[in-house]
C-alpha cells in the first residue's frame, strides 16, 4: 500500500472473489455463475441500445423498476435499482449501520457482510451458526440490533421458512432486517410479501445467478418506500448513474421473457440434486442447498486436498479456509455435462 492511504483503511481485509484463471480452459464451478446464457431477447435489445451510448442512462431506472414492481406484485417506489446487489449491500450499511445501531449476521455466509462493517467501523457481530450449519432464530428474535441473513445462506445453501423470517422482523421493530435472496430462485421462499406488512424489511436480489447476467452488475431491492428513499439518498450522493444503458435494457428484456429463466432454474435444481446423489453413493456428506450450489466434504480426502486435485484437473470450485468449513468445497451447479465431468474426475482423484 502506498503511504497515502488513510490509517483507517489500513488493516482493512477485501473481499475476495472467486478466482479466475487463466492459464486453460475450465469448468467454472466457482463462482455460481448460470451456466446458460441470457435470452435472445436481452442480446437483440442490447445491440439496439448501443446506438444511444453517448447518452447518459435515466438515473431513475424508471423503466425498469415499473416491470420489476409489476412482476413482484409491489409498486415501483417499492424498488431500488443497484449496481449488482452487492451495491445494495454497500449502501444499506452506509444507511443504516453506525455505532449507535450496531449490526449482527451469521459468522459463516457471504463475505462481504464483515468487508462492509470493518469499511465503515461499524459496531457488529459474527453469531455462530448452529452445529449442522443451521441458522438458529432465537439468536435474531427480538435483539434490537440490524440484521443480515443471506437465504438461502452462503456457503452452505441452507434455507430458513418465511415464518422464521417473519419472527425475526417482526420482533425488531426499531431496526433494520435485510434478507439476501441471491438465490431464492433455486428453491428457497422469498420474503417479498412480507415487505408490505413490515417496513423495516429490506430483500435484496440479483440478476446474477438466476437470469444469468452475473457480467452485467444489476441488482435490486424491495422494501418500504421510506427504506428506498434512503437509499436513494446513498445512490444520488455517491453516484446517479450507477446503471449504465446496456444493463437497463438487459434487465427490462429478461423480465420479459421471465418463462426461460424459470426453466433454467429447473434444470440447474435437477442437475443439483443429481450430482448430490453421486456425491452421497461416494461417501460425500452434502448439504440440503436450496441455491445453485452444493456444499460437501469427504472423509476420504481434505477440502483443499480435493479443490486443487480438481483445479490440476481443469475443474474450479470454491475452497474456503475457515477453520469450520475448511474440509468443505462449494460445487457451483453447472449442465448436466459438466457435472457429469465434475463427478467422473472426483472419481478419478479417489481412486489414485
Amino acid at each position: 500500500m502506498s503511504r497515502f492511504l488513510s490509517d483507517r483503511f489500513k488493516a482493512l481485509e477485501a473481499y475476495v472473489p472467486g478466482e479466475q484463471p487463466k492459464d486453460m480452459k475450465y469448468i467454472k464451478l466457482n463462482t455460481n455463475e448460470s451456466p446458460f446464457p441470457p435470452s435472445g431477447l436481452v442480446y437483440k435489445r442490447i445491440c439496439e441500445e448501443i446506438e444511444k451510448l453517448e447518452l447518459y442512462p435515466d438515473p431513475e431506472v424508471s423503466g425498469l423498476k415499473q416491470k420489476l414492481a409489476d412482476f413482484y406484485g409491489v409498486l415501483p417506489e417499492n424498488i431500488f435499482i443497484s449496481n449488482g446487489s452487492d451495491e445494495i449491500l454497500n449502501f444499506s450499511f452506509m444507511a443504516f449501520c453506525d455505532k449507535s445501531r450496531p449490526v449482527v449476521f451469521p459468522d459463516i455466509t457471504y463475505g462481504f457482510y464483515k468487508v462492509f462493517a470493518d469499511l465503515y467501523a461499524l459496531d457488529y457481530e459474527e453469531i455462530p451458526l448452529s452445529g449442522d450449519f443451521t441458522v438458529n432464530i432465537s439468536d435474531y428474535t427480538g435483539i434490537g440490533k440490524n440484521i443480515v441473513i443471506a437465504n438461502p445462506n452462503a456457503p452452505t445453501g441452507l434455507s430458513i421458512s418465511l415464518s422464521d423470517i417473519e419472527k425475526i422482523v417482526s420482533s425488531n421493530p426499531g431496526n433494520i432486517v435485510i434478507i439476501d435472496e441471491a438465490y431464492v430462485d433455486f428453491g428457497g421462499e422469498s420474503a417479498v410479501k412480507l415487505t408490505k406488512k413490515y417496513n423495516n424489511l429490506l430483500v435484496v436480489m440479483t440478476y446474477s445467478k438466476s437470469r444469468s447476467m452475473a457480467g452485467a452488475r444489476l441488482g435490486f431491492g424491495i422494501g418500504s418506500a421510506e427504506i428506498i428513499k434512503d437509499l436513494e439518498k446513498i445512490k444520488y450522493s455517491t453516484n446517479p448513474y450507477n446503471i449504465n444503458r446496456l444493463t437497463i435494457a438487459a434487465g427490462e428484456a429478461a423480465l420479459d421473457e421471465s418463462e426461460y429463466y424459470s426453466d433454467n432454474c429447473k434444470k440447474i435444481i435437477e442437475n443439483r440434486e443429481y450430482t448430490a446423489n453421486k456425491l452421497k453413493k461416494l461417501g460425500f456428506e452434502v448439504l440440503d442447498s436450496k441455491a445453485n450450489f452444493l456444499f460437501a466434504r469427504s472423509d476420504k480426502i481434505g477440502g483443499k486436498e480435493l479443490y486443487l486435485a480438481l483445479k490440476s484437473k481443469g475443474i474450479l470450485v470454491r475452497h474456503f479456509e475457515k477453520d469450520r468449513i475448511r474440509e468443505y468445497n462449494r460445487i457451483t451447479i453447472g449442465t448436466k455435462e459438466q457435472m457429469d465431468s465434475f463427478i467422473k474426475a472426483v472419481c478419478g482423484i479417489l481412486g489414485e
